[in-house]
Order: C-alpha cells, then structure tokens, then sequence
C-alpha cells in the first residue's frame, strides 16, 4: 500500500465519473480519464489548488465539511463515504484498537453447535480464527485453509472451487480495501495487502480499482470435488467483545440438492475422523477390511 492512500482513493473515484454524470459540459478532448481535478474542486465548492494538495499527498488532514463537498462531488455511496472519513483520520481514537486475534472458548462452542452448516472466524486481514468440523471440510480442497485472500489468488484451488472465481475475488478485495479503512493501524493487513501484491497481478489490479464494499449477506456457489456444486447463502456477524472479529455462516436450503451435498460432505468428513481415530483392530472399518481372526490373535500377540 502506498502512503498517499486518501489521494489515491479520490482519483480511483474522480476516474470514474464523466462531465455529463457530474451535469457538467465537455469541450474538446480529454488528457485524464473521468473528471479534472478543477471540475472536482468546482462541484465540491473549494479552491482548485487545495483540492491538488489533497490528491498529491501534502493536505492530509481535510475537515468533515470538505470531506461531505467531496463525497458529494464524487458521487459516493455511503460505503465509499465512510471509507474516506477513515482514510482522512478522522475517526476516534477507539477505533484504532487492534483486532482481536484468539477466539474465546464459548464461541468455538457456539461454532460446534453449527452441525449441518459450515461456520468459521475471521480477522480483518481474513485469516481463519476458528471453524467447524464441516466448515474445515468444506475448505478441504485447499492446500491450507489458512487465508481467504491467499487462498483465493494464490492457492490453484480456487480457480475450481469459485464457479464463478472473478466475482468471488473482487468481493475479497473489496472486503480488504474496506478493513483497511476500518483498521489502518493493523499490520497483519498491511502485510497481507503489500504480500499480495507483489506476488499476484490479478490482486494488484483490483486493489488498485479501490472497490469499497463489505457485504453482511449474499450468494455463493462452490464447487466441492466431493460432492459437486453446492449453491449457498451467507452470513457475517460482528463478534461483540472481540474487536475486529466476524462470524460467517454458509446455509444451504432445506432439502434442496445443496442441503443433501452439505450433509454428505459431513457424513463424509465424521467418518474420515472416525477412522482416523481408530487404533487396529478398528471396529468403525468396513467389514472387509477388519483383520482375520489369526490377525487378530497376531495383533493381540
């Protein structure tokens, strides 16, 4: 991440408007894609040379009235609104308490109580805290389901288990860009962020789109090499008490195709436990495979 992140947030969203759009007349033709950073300044009601000073880095400390002009001027929605408050500063300084980074004992309780459904912890940086026995088969197709940025970009898996890859790693970035605003004291993000872009282009080029939204629900659709497509929905919460943590919880319909699937995959992934808990001679294998008597007294010896 650069250090002019506040400038680079306002010519991401000045690139996207057009002089109609803003009711603004365009003669000729253009240097810069979206607005000039004049016809900015106009809308927003300020001096042109102010407005210069904020985009380049040496005005870094703009008022709420100057930030309410400019977000108006941009067309902002409220999301990309409260991310430039907090690329402004401007948040109280309760807010720049660290995340917390252990799960208490009663919600990996709670998270254990979630039998039929995957549910998991996160961090801002999207590192896995925690998750249920099902939730980690879910994610079983992955090298190490440790990240959910990493594993996105990174980890091949993901391009096959994203039915459709290019929307779920926008939704990652877009989660990212907005804990950066949430948390911009938060190493781990910072790390995360500057790791990946170094190392994926794709998520250099998103991440430099300054998408901004963080969804509490909505649909995914994955694709388990186990069981075949699984069509869910999801929810995150904030975990109160635990700053900067969030509970997701993937649901499938009842009694759809989807729900068999889920349950299927945590038949599968008990027995797989069961089994692998067993010392020989092991009373949970098939029939077939239990050791003959003869084996048995040799086992026994």
């Amino acid at each position: 991440m650069t250090s002019n992140s506040l400038g680079d947030f306002l010519r991401a969203h000045r690139a996207r408007l057009r002089p109609g759009d803003a009711g603004l007349p365009s003669y000729g033709r253009r240097r810069v894609a979206g607005l000039r950073r004049e016809e900015v300044a106009v809308l927003a009601g300020m001096n042109s040379d102010y407005y210069a000073r904020l985009e380049q880095g040496r005005e870094q400390n703009p008022s709420p009235q100057i930030l309410d002009a400019i977000s108006d001027a941009l067309r902002m929605d409220q999301q990309a609104r409260d991310h430039l408050y907090r690329l402004a500063d401007t948040l109280p300084d309760g807010h720049r308490t660290q995340p917390r980074e252990t799960v208490s004992p009663m919600l990996n309780q709670l998270l254990s109580g979630y039998a039929n459904t995957p549910a998991f912890v996160l961090n801002p940086a999207l590192d896995f805290l925690a998750a249920n026995s099902l939730a980690d088969a879910l994610f079983s197709p992955f090298e190490r389901a440790d990240n959910l940025a990493r594993m996105t970009f990174l980890d091949p898996a993901g391009r096959s288990f994203y039915a459709q890859w290019h929307r779920a790693a926008e939704a990652v970035v877009s989660s990212l860009r907005q804990a950066t605003g949430l948390q911009p004291h938060y190493p781990r993000l910072h790390d995360l962020v500057s790791s990946l872009t170094e190392t994926s282009e794709e998520f250099a080029t998103l991440w430099h789109s300054h998408t901004v939204y963080g969804k509490a629900h909505g649909a995914k659709e994955l694709i388990h090499p186990e069981v075949g497509t699984l069509s869910l929905t999801y929810h995150s919460f904030d975990v109160r008490g635990a700053h900067g943590q969030q509970v997701v919880i993937y649901h499938a319909e009842p009694a759809s195709p989807s729900a068999e699937a889920l349950s299927l995959l945590g038949s599968l992934n008990a027995t797989r436990r069961q089994e692998k808990a067993c010392i020989p001679p092991c009373r949970c294998a098939d029939r077939a495979h239990r050791p003959s008597p003869g084996e048995e007294r040799r086992i026994r010896g």
